[in-house]
């Protein structure tokens, strides 16, 4: 008879509970091998496997010519695993010079249990090569690209920027993203225990689509001309920025927009944020005496007065409860419209306008582009400002008659000289030539939309009433150019701040085209709240001719040969 305490059984118990024991396990292993064998061998690979953007080389930025003023060189992004980093502090001090980077920040990007941070953005490859050298663990790089612009801040405000992800944020780098950028490829490659690439595994690859070359009709050597010229007199007069416009009458195309203040795309972090827009589309200011341009333009296209036309030009006169002057005290005159307009004479230009009354003045100055967008699309660009007709009140039509009381932006006072200059024919302006294809292929924009505000005839004739500007009588003898006929207009137009929503400084500018009798080229100067003068003649004058001269002679435009037709200013 057994017991319990008989050895026999209780081996045959110890055999059972093995048995099972033994079932359990092998039913396990089968379930591993048989059923989740896959689902392993998949989250194995998971841990292993990792995928990187391989960044698409973005688009360069020429001028019209080719020359490069943006392009993208390759770079790479320094990245760690803190989780294998063994001492941060040591890693830290190793890497803190060839990074520039302090050590105690260093140091804190290493501690943790991240598996991935950014060290450094963008560094060159050769840093990156001899942070490799060191052989540190948990350090790692991608591949990514930086933007460089090989001129500095030439044309800064209107190519723009990037940010650190590449995104254009500024000028064209803006507008033009989806055509520079590209389409990002990526890797995906196995990494062992010390996070280094396996390299007999498999890569699994898709390469990036490179993103387009961007061709502008700006002239490198004229940009550089209009932005050293604008930088000095803004230093010289204490104002507040200044801008400069240069373009082709006939075909619409920009070939200079210079702004000072600027800044270095390659640093834009540095630099103030008003720097780093693009004022000549986006500041608005009331144009002043050059507004008056518009007004002859739609005096003599109806046919109510004549360049020979003589009026009687107090130096004062009421308006609706108002007292408009001249910008200077006289005796009364006579003036002839061509001396009204190279005198500059608000009374004589209100006398003028009432001829043609405010239904008309509003409808010319919308023809001429007043309130409406240029067509550039550029960020921040304005359309101005010009009040409805039945907004007016009685100081309105008389103020809007000389130039004030509506906005524009240096662009569009630019557009209303080269339509005069074009036969009367208003040419949408145009910043961008074409695009480049990664393949090679060029293809141009769409040719420029054109409207006709007044007649040849009309233009004409305003051309020659504007060489009365620079002659001895007129208000910017100092804007001609020894050779040429040169034709334009001063403005010295009350400035709004829009801290106190009130007059306060001044806007000076000049803005002409040449040769007069057959122009090619329009540039407009504009200065923002100068300090040493005020005047547009004696101020902007100068610059107008510094850029137009340098711009003639660039271009290979010769003289037409033809004397300057005697004008008359005033009448007996």
């Amino acid at each position: 008879m057994l017991t319990l305490g008989d050895p026999s059984r209780r081996l045959r118990g110890v055999g059972l509970a093995l048995a099972v024991l033994l079932t359990l396990f092998a039913g396990r292993l089968l379930q591993l091998q048989a059923v989740e064998a896959s689902a392993a061998a998949d989250t194995a690979a998971g841990q292993r496997l990792t995928t990187i953007a391989l960044p698409a080389a973005r688009g360069a930025i020429t001028d019209r010519d080719g020359v490069v003023l943006a392009a993208t060189l390759d770079a790479r992004d320094v990245t760690a695993d803190q989780t294998l980093v063994k001492d941060p502090e040591a890693t830290a001090a190793a890497l803190a010079g060839l990074l520039a980077q302090d050590a105690g920040w260093l140091a804190s990007r290493l501690t943790g249990d991240r598996r991935f941070v950014y060290l450094a953005r963008g560094v060159e490859p050769q840093t990156w090569d001899r942070v490799r050298a060191l052989n540190l663990a948990g350090i790692f790089s991608q591949p990514t690209t930086r933007r460089e612009y090989p001129s500095g801040d030439l044309a800064a405000n209107l190519i723009g920027f990037v940010g650190q992800d590449g995104q254009g944020l500024g000028g064209v780098e803006s507008s033009h993203q989806k055509v520079l950028a590209g389409v990002d490829g990526s890797r995906t490659y196995e990494r062992g225990l010390g996070g280094r690439a396996i390299p007999t595994a498999d890569v699994e690859e898709r390469a990036a689509v490179p993103g387009a070359q961007v061709r502008l009709t700006i002239d490198g050597d004229i940009q550089w001309a209009a932005q050293d010229a604008i930088a000095a007199t803004v230093a010289e007069t204490g104002a507040e920025s200044g801008t400069v416009v240069v373009q082709d009458v006939r075909t619409g195309e920009i070939l200079a927009m210079a702004t000072a203040p600027t800044f270095d795309p390659a640093n834009a972090a540095a630099s103030a944020k008003a720097d780093r827009g693009n004022r000549a589309v986006s500041e608005v200011f009331e144009p002043g005496s050059t507004g008056k341009v518009m007004t002859m333009a739609a005096v003599l296209e109806e046919g109510a007065l004549g360049p020979d036309s003589v009026l009687t030009v107090e130096d004062s006169l009421k308006r609706g409860g108002s007292t408009f002057n001249d910008h200077n005290p006289h005796a009364t005159q006579r003036l002839t419209l061509t001396g009204v307009l190279a005198k500059s004479s608000n009374v004589g230009t209100i006398k003028a306008a009432d001829t043609i009354g405010d239904e008309k003045l509003h409808a010319y100055l919308e023809k001429f582009g007043m309130g409406q967008p240029s067509g550039l699309k550029l960020p921040g660009e304005s359309r101005g400002r010009l009040p409805a007709v039945n907004t007016w009140s009685e100081t309105t039509f008389p103020t809007l008659a000389f130039g004030q009381g509506y906005s524009l932006t240096a662009l569009q006072s630019t557009q209303v000289f080269a339509t005069i200059a074009n036969d009367g024919v208003r040419v949408q302006p145009t910043l961008v030539a074409g695009t480049t294809s990664p393949d090679g292929v060029f293809t141009p924009v769409a040719p420029p939309s054109q409207t006709q505000v007044v007649s040849p005839q009309t233009a004409q004739t305003l051309r020659v009433m504007l060489e009365g500007v620079t002659s001895d009588e007129g208000t910017a003898p100092m804007a001609r150019i020894p050779g040429y006929r040169v034709a334009g207009k001063t403005g010295t137009a009350q400035r709004v701040d829009p801290a106190c929503r009130c007059y306060s400084g001044y806007t000076a500018s000049f803005i002409g085209f040449a040769p007069a009798d057959a122009p090619r080229l329009a540039v407009s100067v504009t200065l923002q709240d100068p300090v040493n003068g005020h005047y547009g003649g004696r101020l902007a004058g100068p610059v107008f001719r510094q850029v137009m001269s340098f711009a003639l002679q660039s271009l290979r435009i010769p003289p037409t040969g033809a004397d300057a037709p005697v004008v008359r200013i005033t009448a007996p």
